[in-house]
């Protein structure tokens, strides 16, 4: 039988552990810190294009709460009013087998930010390659040329993805990969329209292709703030 001591220490041990319940979620704060130069060498580099605006990139660092996460490279793109994107630079160890290390920096793939979290999502965008693809966002949308590796022999795809789908809503072969002598860059930079939605991309040197986009509804995932 209970006492009521400990039917009196039950309600009481109740409140006690609402306050925590009810405690407002910590929210980070995400930020981009000053930009610098680094080594850098693209794949159009020759003996004649040597300047330093030419085999360098602007590197940001991505902080969250003052703590370094990521390093980026380019401009962000805000998703939603809490989510951004933005591309990642990779610095990479460019040594041959028995070299001491040589690092050296390259545009990587994109990331998706969380200003309430923090959280940090690496992006899979179809077809994506660091040193072909230029992604151009509108919305939750992203347009660009990729190498789609499924097709025989490679081919050079124009792509159009949206954020937390798992196929792309466009992928259409518009050239052989690889190509002897492939221009840089390899595509203009896509080319968006609102109403109707439509993206057009463009090989450098070919011919311009629109596609309409579809479908309003975003697929963008944003989870409650929690601490972390």
């Amino acid at each position: 039988m209970q006492t009521p001591f400990r039917l009196a220490f039950v309600p009481l041990l109740a409140l006690l552990c609402v306050p925590a319940a009810l405690a407002a979620p910590k929210v980070h704060t995400v930020t981009l810190g000053p930009s610098r130069r680094v080594p850098y060498t693209p794949p159009e580099a020759n003996p004649d294009n040597k300047s330093e605006e030419a085999t360098t990139l602007r590197v940001r660092p991505l902080l969250v709460d003052t703590t370094q996460k990521e390093w980026t490279v380019g401009e962000i793109h805000d998703v939603t009013d809490r989510s951004f994107v933005v591309r990642r630079a990779l610095r990479i160890n460019d040594s041959l087998p028995g070299e001491p290390p040589r690092w050296t920096w390259q545009p990587g793939p994109w990331l998706m930010v969380d200003r309430v979290t923090g959280h940090i999502t690496a992006l899979h965008l179809p077809a994506f390659d660091p040193e072909v693809s230029e992604a151009v966002w509108f919305r939750d949308y992203a347009a660009y040329c990729g190498i789609a590796t499924t097709v025989r022999n490679g081919g050079l795809v124009a792509v159009v993805a949206e954020l937390g789908a798992r196929k792309a809503i466009v992928q259409k072969v518009i050239g052989t990969w690889p190509q002897a002598n492939a221009p840089h860059p390899v595509c203009a930079t896509a080319k968006w329209q609102r109403m109707p939605m439509r993206a057009t991309i463009q090989p450098t040197g070919g011919q311009a292709m629109t596609f309409d986009v579809v479908g309003l509804s975003s697929l963008v995932e944003e989870g409650e703030a929690t601490e972390e």
